[in-house]
């Protein structure tokens, strides 16, 4: 495959940032376009459910660049120009407008859409998606306290939402059908911690599914499965999780499957397109890593893919999150794990949870922990045999599990 001349990106968020600084670090000298519906530069999305709703943050504190970049790195951003279609065969895209650019590869990056909640009602001015910065501005002006809140869905769009309402003095209730949310990729331990923290900080916690919203004149009624009453709220805030933006990919017939199927360096079924981001998933595996890193690393391992490099070895998956002042690590799936072993004590609220497989660290959890979790990820890139005695020993240094 010829070195391509132009590049196309379809999506302008981390993804697709990544990919552009990685090919400009490997000598790439041809032409880079960002397409983005958007208006406006673009923005990292993790801050939206919490310093922007804070309003600790403006949409300049949280772009992913700044104006400058673009011209350093001669990487040319459209602004509000949705793409209507790939074309793979002609070697370019149509625009909304009608207009078609020509481009030697394409790099979807258009991430996914929140999921919608799938019940009667949810349609209703009161309930709303967290996905755009547009999305938090609208979600912030109702945050007011006193204000009384539902947050759908405990996983980490939700509890941070949750915390976040709590903390500006709304009256929070967090609705979840899973008792423990995020124990898979956890751990129960950890997990329940985090989970607690919500009725330690007055949050009401139900474990529930919605059946649906009911308007009234001052506000909406959720309705909730088995023998939960009705709650009644001024703001319904739905964080059940993303589909994955596949329609341009489908309609121009690549493989898709929970995500745009890509194999080593991002390739998708078509061999001058790439995905990278939510909307990819690699081939063999059930899911897609929806997390900040691992659209950074999809992005350089695009970079490389296309340049015709070895694409670096990836190393474990990992992600953060935070809520009530607190800060949740992961490397790895927990669910891998055989058996558990505890850094700490969870009644202290800071602790670790390392998953093992044999004697070799596969996953770890922690909460407040950042030094475990640097040291952590190493031992499962490394497949080193550890001890479980010194990994619970809190006296131990953990770094000399290493050599």
């Amino acid at each position: 495959m010829s070195p391509p001349r132009s590049i196309a990106l379809v999506g302008a968020g981390l993804a697709a940032l990544s990919t552009c600084d990685a090919l400009r670090a490997q000598g790439y000298d041809g032409e880079l376009v960002l397409y983005s519906a958007e208006h406006g530069l673009p923005y990292d999305r993790p801050p939206l459910s919490k310093d922007v709703l804070l309003g600790k943050a403006r949409r300049d504190d949280v772009l992913l660049r700044p104006e400058q970049w673009y011209d350093d790195q001669r990487v040319s951003l459209r602004e509000g120009a949705p793409v209507r279609a790939i074309r793979p065969a002609e070697g370019g895209l149509e625009l909304a407008d009608g207009t078609v650019e020509a481009a030697d590869r394409l790099v979807l990056a258009t991430g996914g859409t929140p999921r919608p909640l799938p019940v009667p009602g949810a349609d209703d001015p009161a309930v709303h998606l967290l996905r755009t910065w547009e999305d938090a501005e609208r979600l912030r002006a109702r945050l007011l306290p006193g204000a009384r809140v539902a947050v759908v869905g405990a996983g980490l769009i939700g509890a941070e939402t949750a915390a976040v309402a709590c903390a500006l003095g709304c009256l929070v209730t967090l609705i979840d059908p899973v008792a423990v949310p995020l124990a898979a990729v956890v751990g129960d331990d950890v997990a329940g911690v985090l989970h607690r923290r919500h009725t330690d900080e007055g949050i009401e916690v139900i474990t529930a599914g919605v059946e649906r919203v009911e308007r009234r004149p001052h506000g909406v009624l959720v309705h909730l499965g088995g023998d939960h009453g009705p709650v009644a709220v001024d703001t319904v805030v739905v964080g059940i999780g993303i589909r994955p933006a596949i329609e341009l990919a489908q309609a121009a017939g690549l493989v898709v499957d929970n995500g745009i199927v890509v194999s080593e360096g991002q390739r998708t079924s078509r061999p001058h397109v790439f995905a990278v981001g939510d909307v990819a998933r690699p081939d063999g595996h059930r899911v897609r890593h929806e997390h900040w890193e691992a659209a950074q690393r999809g992005g350089e391992a695009a970079a490389y893919g296309m340049l015709g490099l070895t694409v670096p070895e990836p190393g474990a998956s990992w992600f953060w999150s935070d809520r009530h002042g607190s800060r949740l690590e992961a490397v790895g799936t927990m669910a891998q794990a055989e058996r558990t072993v505890l850094r700490g004590d969870p009644a202290d609220g800071a602790f670790t949870a390392f998953g093992l497989r044999g004697d070799r660290v596969v996953a770890a959890a922690a909460i407040d922990r950042s030094r475990d979790v640097k040291v952590a990820r190493r031992l499962v890139d490394r497949g080193v045999a550890v001890d479980a005695g010194r990994l619970a020993d809190e006296g131990a240094d953990l770094r000399v599990l290493l050599r």
